[in-house]
């Protein structure tokens, strides 16, 4: 399958696929993969709430989620896509949107589509919410690659016999 009109292979994806036909390819800004990324504390973006116990229990649950997210993406993004330092913001900010969408799941589970409000029955602030977050988790899951479209184009490096250690420049 080709790529979309007027749009090139990422050169990280040609490096691993090879370039059967020669043409040149511009490498960009080529940065160096990180071994480790920093993962962020999470206490800062979702903090302790000593005054109100129900925030505290809603950003605790935040935490656990953008925690779990960070640490199931980032060893295989840092094997595909060859993170650097400088995608920490990108994957933060997408941590931070999967775990609010979780937020917004929880509050539309728990006190439904509809709430009364002081003019009657309105829609739940949070299903205006959860849908901007979800157009936002698009462009994040497209640019990272983490959609199986997003990933039909790419072949799985190391995946020859050739004694290939997984490092995606050899």
């Amino acid at each position: 399958m080709g790529e979309a009109a007027g749009r090139k292979k990422p050169y990280l994806q040609v490096v691993r696929e090879g370039n059967p036909g020669k043409r040149p390819v511009d490498p960009g800004l080529i940065l160096a993969a990180a071994k480790d990324l920093a993962e962020p504390d999470w206490q800062q973006t979702f903090p302790v709430v000593r005054s109100d116990k129900a925030q505290q229990d809603v950003n605790r649950r935040a935490r656990e989620v953008a925690r779990r997210e960070w640490r199931r993406v980032v060893p295989v993004l840092q094997f595909t896509a060859g993170l650097a330092d400088v995608d920490v913001n990108l994957l933060h900010d997408y941590c931070v949107v999967v775990a609010r969408i979780d937020q917004c799941e929880r509050d539309l589970s728990t006190r439904g589509m509809l709430i009364q409000g002081e003019r009657g029955w309105q829609k739940n602030g949070a299903t205006t919410v959860v849908g901007q977050y979800r157009s936002q988790l698009r462009v994040y899951i497209r640019e990272l690659g983490l959609s199986p479209s997003a990933r039909a184009s790419f072949v799985a490096p190391g995946g020859g016999d050739d004694g290939d250690d997984g490092d995606p420049f050899d």
